[in-house]
């Protein structure tokens, strides 16, 4: 049995994407996201991240946006607030935020720029521990933070009780580098949709998505077919969504144009990230195209 009951085990999180209109935030159609994705069968919303272009938010609209999808969920799936900054204090105070506003974890990102070192980081994490009661992803990401978790690191933070896992692309994070009882004591989700698939089939509990804002369900029945060991048909979804991934790229700009294509939602993102080009849209609708069929498939089963 897992020591920490916070989180759905084998769960699948959508790194929710953050609507504008006119430059400020769209909390209706927020609220109409969250709802598409619960209904889906989503376990999870992780707000405020990288592909929620969390870090273009003011502190309101921070918390305008976790209060608004802390209500939309009424308890059916986890709110998760990405609260993780390079620098101890601000990530203390956002956790603590995150925590009044009724988020039900936070995913914590490893210092990023500052490159703290092992043991930088696991005092950075100790004390926003220390100075919170909410449970607490550790997201693990080298490639953006030019910085990484060691195994023997995560062996430390594993004897901190409020962290209840690890969400990596990191070589060191993955349930195949884990010993036993680190995969007992933790989660271990996939970072990203690149590695879902081969992280699922490799024994991780879960993924956090960004494709899951386009076709959550499909994501959702992807794990699915993880969580019950068919492998063959997670290999064979997982090829199939693959353009689709590899269109979105995690990128909120793609995310928001399929969501303009599916549903006539608005695409607009803030600075730095900026529109599509004509030809990156042709070949987002061109992946979206391929999907439709998938779609049916799936909803059939």
């Amino acid at each position: 049995m897992r020591e920490q009951p916070h989180l759905p085990p084998g769960p699948v999180i959508t790194a929710l994407v953050t609507p504008f209109r006119n430059g400020a935030v769209d909390l209706p159609t927020l609220e109409r996201f969250a709802e598409r994705q619960i209904r889906s069968g989503i376990d999870g919303l992780a707000v405020c991240t990288v592909t929620g272009e969390g870090p273009t938010l003011s502190p309101i609209e921070r918390a305008a946006v976790i209060g608004t999808c802390v209500r939309a969920s009424a308890g059916r799936v986890a709110v998760i607030a990405a609260t993780g900054t390079n620098a101890t204090a601000s990530t203390i105070a956002l956790t603590r935020q995150a925590e009044e506003l009724g988020a039900m974890a936070a995913l914590v990102t490893v210092p990023y720029y500052s490159k703290p070192g092992q043991k930088g980081i696991i005092h950075h994490f100790e004390e926003v521990a220390a100075a919170t009661g909410l449970p607490l992803l550790i997201e693990d990401n080298p490639s953006r933070c030019a910085s990484g978790l060691t195994l023997e690191s995560i062996e430390m933070l594993s004897a901190i009780p409020s962290i209840i896992g690890i969400a990596g692309t990191g070589t060191g994070t993955g349930p195949h580098a884990a010993c036993a009882h680190l995969q007992q004591r933790l989660l271990f989700l996939a970072g990203d949709d690149q590695t879902a698939t081969a992280a699922l089939t490799g024994g991780a509990d879960g993924v956090i998505s960004s494709g899951a804002n386009v076709h959550p369900h499909l994501f959702a029945s992807l794990h699915r077919s993880a969580r019950n060991g068919d492998t063959a048909a997670t290999l064979a979804l997982g090829d199939r969504l693959y353009p689709l991934i590899d269109a979105l790229a995690g990128n909120p700009t793609a995310i928001k144009y399929a969501l303009h294509m599916l549903l006539g939602t608005n695409a607009d993102v803030r600075l730095p990230m900026v529109a599509f080009e004509p030809f990156e849209r042709a070949a987002l609708s061109a992946a979206l195209t391929g999907i439709s069929d998938i779609s049916a498939v799936v909803r059939a089963t």
